[in-house]
């Protein structure tokens, strides 16, 4: 999607990715096979381009650090990266700048966790490193889970009694100017802490809408990101917004900003780190976006079924993201969906998921 927006301005776009088929391969003007946590293999890529941009955080930031010494324009940067792709030190940073989040506990070890006082939790239990797309969470609801966490650093978050999820994404160029998006609302699988769904505007009200865009912009500011970053939040049940966690790049919860605002986070994105200005986030209409998830019990070559159905609908917009192997639960797409009001847009929303479904051919 970011290579989509790129092609409308005709920038010269070079790829590196350690998947062969990788979908974005055929869009780029050059697309390399290759480590994303090879200090080498990224060094030697960095190279050959003028400005470096990533879409996932798992990235050997040495290497990034290496180019930037050397003149590279490097957005995010690779000190905000090195910050966020350890959650231990993501917590650390909002405890240090006065960001609201819930309580924490590092731990090194499983043995760590064992020794938490029963009135800590329940807690989830994440991985300092590596945990993506809800991998390398645990929840330990009481004493007796406590062998399901992880035996490797990590952080035990005091669980939340939560009203919402809500997320902001918020765009920072290199002259400082910053924009956000209008506050959406997510809605997770209640298994596999994804997201199933959001819709934009949050149902929310006025104050607390204002509340969550002044932290999502004080988070972006205390980080002095060029980019975007997506701020994921909580919404008490006593009205308060604390910080769950933070992506610094295009985000699922933005993915309906292409039918959906004036300018989408991928164009905003290249604005961003290109030191242009940056566009007008204003919602065009009310919208949705569900996550086009693998079924259950199914992994091999991809088929879509119900897209006939899907597409007899009005407002309603898939998009596939090329991806040739389903795996259950695996992110193969998103459908967003535009109306006159949530509503009408819930409505349809239900009739998708029901209609819809991505299997693995026989």
């Amino acid at each position: 999607m970011l290579l989509q927006a790129s092609i409308d301005w005709n920038l010269t776009i070079h790829i590196i990715d350690p998947d062969a088929e990788a979908p974005c391969r055929h869009l780029a003007t050059s697309f390399t096979q290759g480590s994303l946590t090879d200090y080498d293999t990224v060094y030697q890529f960095g190279q050959q381009v003028d400005v470096l941009t990533i879409e996932i955080e798992r990235v050997n930031v040495e290497a990034l650090e290496a180019l930037e010494k050397e003149g590279k324009r490097i957005y995010p940067q690779p000190s905000v990266i090195r910050t966020i792709q350890d959650k231990r030190l993501q917590k650390q940073f909002y405890r240090a700048h006065n960001i609201p989040t819930a309580d924490f506990i590092l731990t090194e070890n499983r043995a760590d966790v064992q020794t938490i006082a029963d009135d800590f939790l329940p807690a989830f239990h994440k991985l300092g490193r590596d945990g993506y797309d809800g991998r390398g969470v645990q929840r330990i609801a009481s004493s007796a889970d406590t062998g399901k966490a992880f035996d490797a650093p990590g952080v035990l978050e005091q669980a939340v009694d939560f009203e919402k999820e809500l997320a902001v994404i918020v765009a920072r160029n290199e002259q400082g100017e910053l924009a956000t998006f209008p506050t959406v609302e997510m809605v997770f699988h209640p298994e596999h802490n994804l997201v199933e769904y959001l819709f934009a505007p949050a149902e929310i009200s006025p104050a607390i809408d204002q509340q969550a865009q002044a932290i999502a912009r004080q988070t972006t500011e205390a980080f002095g990101i060029v980019g975007l970053l997506a701020v994921e939040l909580f919404l008490t049940k006593n009205g308060e917004i604390l910080v769950n966690e933070v992506a610094p790049r295009p985000h699922n919860s933005g993915h309906h900003t292409i039918r959906a605002n004036v300018t989408s986070q991928f164009e905003q994105h290249w604005r961003a780190i290109l030191g242009l200005p940056l566009g007008d986030t204003t919602a065009l209409t009310t919208a949705a976006m569900l996550n086009l998830l693998g079924e259950p019990g199914h992994s091999g070559p991809a088929q879509y079924e119900g897209m006939e159905t899907l597409l007899s609908l009005p407002g309603v917009f898939p998009f596939l993201y090329g991806k040739k192997i389903t795996r259950p639960f695996r992110k193969m797409g998103h459908i967003t969906v535009i109306g006159s009001d949530l509503t009408e847009i819930q409505a349809k929303a239900e009739t998708i998921k029901k209609s819809i479904k991505v299997c693995s051919r026989q």
